[in-house]
């Protein structure tokens, strides 16, 4: 278990984290989401020991790995890393990438040349690179040369892998592919793994637990499930789904949006959002009907063929929301004027609703 007590790091009078308080289980996947200058690469640089913080501590297990005054260094930490560009010696080969590892890696266990062997083999069958051992980086393609990079970190069986933005230099479908063996890699394994990216995408396909930084402090840590469907501040309802934050007034378990009749119950809305009398709507959560219907009256501003999907952009009293409809849906043109409601909710105006009550 890693445990983060007040963790802070100032470069100069730039705070780049501010009391950060986290405990992250042994064998959990923690992926760590936020925007580029959020905090995310200092945080994942702290716990590899490449600098000290300067404030709070650092815990692996029972042992005090890291605070103001002294730190345990990368090779002192059961820890292993893959870097954002791969990170490969250009005058060794696949199987002597792995080799190195098993040979320099404190922690790695005393092997026989044979046993070695037999690691290198299981580890490059793991990432799918057995065929390639006698291969320089040169003649690999950017995906192999990134499973080689996670096989090197692997193969001495750290207790933690340490994860910095490790896809962002691949195409849309080597990223893909890629999601998908590092997750069942983490089955096999069981290490611990903390992974950085800035691709929501990445965190919500293959963590178990999604933390959302901005301003170098932590929004929210919880599932994916939970971060996308029921966030706790405006940040992460935009930066994770880009959710439509709806003005309007809080009155107990309903919600009146600005400037209309109309009352929304709550369905799980936390706390902070209502505090700043917002309702959060995902763009996958409008129907568009035609104008005349009940709901939010507004105009097509862009319409946006996305495959799958077509993209809507509709102004509503000078506030822009997004939607996103199945392309079987009917097709709505720029300029047109359209009533927003919330899909699967029957939308009532607010003196209606309060007559049924009282009936």
């Amino acid at each position: 278990m890693i445990t983060l007590q007040g963790l802070e790091k100032e470069y100069g009078k730039t705070a780049a984290l501010s009391q950060v308080e986290l405990t992250i289980q042994k064998g959990e996947f923690l992926a760590i989401l936020g925007p580029s200058g959020c905090g995310k690469t200092t945080l994942l640089r702290l716990l590899a020991g490449f600098m000290k913080p300067t404030a709070g501590t650092i815990r692996f297990g029972d042992k005090e790995v890291a605070n103001s005054k002294q730190i345990s260094k990368p090779e002192n930490r059961n820890i292993g890393m893959v870097f954002q560009s791969f990170a490969l010696w250009p005058h060794m080969t696949v199987e002597e990438h792995i080799c190195f590892a098993l040979k320099n890696h404190r922690f790695s266990e005393k092997r026989t040349p044979e046993e070695q062997e037999v690691r290198v083999t299981e580890v490059l069958q793991l990432v799918g690179m057995e065929s390639f051992r006698e291969r320089y980086p040169a003649a690999l393609s950017g995906g192999q040369q990134q499973r080689v990079a996670l096989a090197r970190a692997i193969a001495p069986k750290p207790d933690i892998l340490l994860m910095d933005e490790p896809l962002s230099a691949l195409d849309a479908e080597l990223r893909i592919s890629m999601r998908k063996e590092i997750k069942q890699i983490h089955k096999k394994l069981g290490a611990t793994i903390i992974y950085v990216t800035h691709d929501q995408g990445e965190a919500l396909a293959m963590a178990d637990r999604v933390l959302v930084m901005q301003h170098g402090r932590i929004e929210q840590a919880d599932t994916p499930e939970a971060i996308y469907q029921r966030p706790e501040t405006p940040f992460v309802a935009t930066f994770v789904g880009k959710a439509n934050l709806v003005e309007g007034t809080w009155n107990g378990n309903y919600f009146n949006p600005a400037g209309s009749q109309l009352r929304w119950k709550d369905n799980g809305v936390s706390e902070k959002l209502k505090q700043k009398q917002l309702f959060p709507v995902r763009p996958e959560e409008w129907q568009l009907l035609p104008a005349e219907a009940e709901g939010l009256n507004g105009e097509i501003i862009i319409s946006q063929f996305q495959g799958t999907e077509r993209h809507y952009v509709i102004r509503v009293g000078g506030q822009d929301y997004q939607a996103s409809l199945p392309i079987a849906a009917p097709v709505w043109c720029e300029g047109e004027r359209v009533t927003l409601q919330i899909r699967g909710r029957k939308t009532q105006d607010a003196t209606e609703e309060v007559l049924l009550e009282i009936r």
